[in-house]
């Protein structure tokens, strides 16, 4: 596997990542704006992305767009946001052609960046407010995702764990707002917000592709003008201990109950005993293989599905489990009884050699993909942690039945919630 290299590069306005692969026929740039968590401006904030890409200063309408985009060789463009550890992040990527591949594409970096900077930098504004129809329209794009998100009963269980476990911290914060909010935001104040990212959020630049390093570094210089004076930093919590179990049950019309736990681990991205924790979640329940997927699913027939991951910035694993309404009491039972068993160190030699391969397959196919690099790397930023990828498979490599163990007995279970039927209810999922 090529040896991937982020060279960074900070500067007062932003930090600059150029990752260097021969790897694709296209380069990627993505702005990476953070801020920690906060109840007063999520939704605004989940609602920029959906404003901000109906059109520019220069290119007002959503069809000019994409005819420039077009225009570009057919760049790919989109806007994102989501929680990443304890912090915000909005996410402007494109991505376009090498002009290498391309005979006569004279400044197509420098075009391409410029689109990019003109969609964050210079948004269609009229006296310091985005267009109103815009805002109603994509006010009700929102809405209608927040509200399908209580049709999603496995999401729906997994934020309401979220709400009840942390809930006295950032992390409690949902990344896609909140209904309630929706008839307090208007074009003025959406852009209020708008300015506050553009200037004071943490900024990541990644440029990643086949490029000369000099040459690239230069036009971002040159093109990324911001006059910004970032006042955010990116937030880290501290891990939290548990007191006592909390248990949650809540009834709805499903025929399907929902049983997940969140765990807290103690450890986050940037701890040493993080490779041995993959390890344990992947032993755990993180894979087919898995011991959830084994007992509670294939062997007792108790699941629909089962099984576990990991929130590396907030030190917290998360068990989801689809069972019947009556089977709550065991199936509780035999997924505490699996954690037990590796505490115990009931762990086999197979177990771990299979583990370690499927971590390793999967680190391999989230870098085989630019956007993957940028996460790969976004995600040491957030940690403050930088590890390469080479180092990063020897580590595992590296880990022995002991960590695993050690590991498992750190890990300790914080919330148990229950979605179940309610008594008479119609069956619906």
């Amino acid at each position: 596997m090529q040896k991937l290299t982020n060279r960074e590069y900070k500067q007062d306005e932003y930090h600059l990542h150029l990752i260097e692969t021969k790897k694709f026929k296209t380069n990627l740039v993505a702005l990476k704006f953070a801020k920690p968590l906060d109840r007063e401006s999520i939704t605004k904030r989940a609602l920029l992305p959906f404003v901000l890409q109906k059109g520019t200063k220069t290119y007002p309408t959503e069809k000019e767009l994409r005819l420039k985009l077009d225009a570009l060789y057919g760049s790919k463009f989109s806007i994102n946001s989501g929680k990443k550890g304890e912090n915000h992040v909005i996410t402007f990527v494109l991505d376009f052609p090498n002009d290498k591949f391309i005979p006569n594409a004279h400044n197509l970096v420098k075009d391409c960046l410029t689109f990019l900077y003109d969609v964050a930098a210079n948004p269609n504004v009229e006296n310091r407010a985005f267009d109103e129809n815009v805002v109603d329209k994509e006010k009700e794009t929102l809405t209608n995702k927040i509200k399908s998100i209580v049709d999603e009963k496995m999401q729906y269980a997994n934020m309401r764990l979220i709400d009840e476990m942390c809930k006295d911290e950032k992390y409690s914060v949902h990344a896609h707002g909140y209904l309630e909010d929706m008839d307090q935001i208007d074009a003025q104040s959406l852009y209020e917000t708008y300015e506050q990212m553009i200037n004071e959020d943490a900024l990541d630049i990644f440029f990643v592709g086949d490029f000369e390093q000099d040459q690239v570094k230069q036009v971002i210089e040159d093109v990324f003008t911001f006059n910004r004076q970032p006042k955010t930093e990116i937030f880290r919590s501290e891990p939290k201990q548990v007191n006592e179990v909390e248990d949650v049950t809540e009834k709805q019309k499903v025929q399907q109950a929902k049983l997940h736990m969140g765990y807290r681990t103690g450890i986050t991205y940037s701890d040493q005993d993080y490779p041995a924790l993959q390890l344990f979640n992947g032993i755990f329940g993180g894979f087919p293989h898995s011991k959830l997927f084994l007992n509670v699913r294939e062997k007792h027939s108790l699941a629909y599905y089962a099984a576990s991951r990991i929130e590396s910035n907030k030190g917290l694993m998360l068990v989801f489990s689809g069972i019947a309404p009556d089977k709550y009491d065991q199936a509780r039972e035999i997924i505490i009884q699996q954690h037990e068993d590796m505490k115990a160190g009931n762990i086999t030699d197979e177990e771990i050699d299979q583990t370690k391969k499927a971590i390793i397959h999967q680190i391999k196919e989230n870098i085989d993909r630019a956007g993957g690099m940028v996460e790969f790397f976004y995600q040491q930023v957030i940690a403050d942690h930088r590890v390469d990828t080479q180092d990063m498979l020897e580590e595992i490599e590296s880990i022995t039945k002991e960590d695993v163990v050690r590991v498992a007995n750190r890990v300790e279970l914080d919330t148990v919630y229950f979605l179940t039927a309610e008594d008479g209810g119609e069956a619906s999922e």
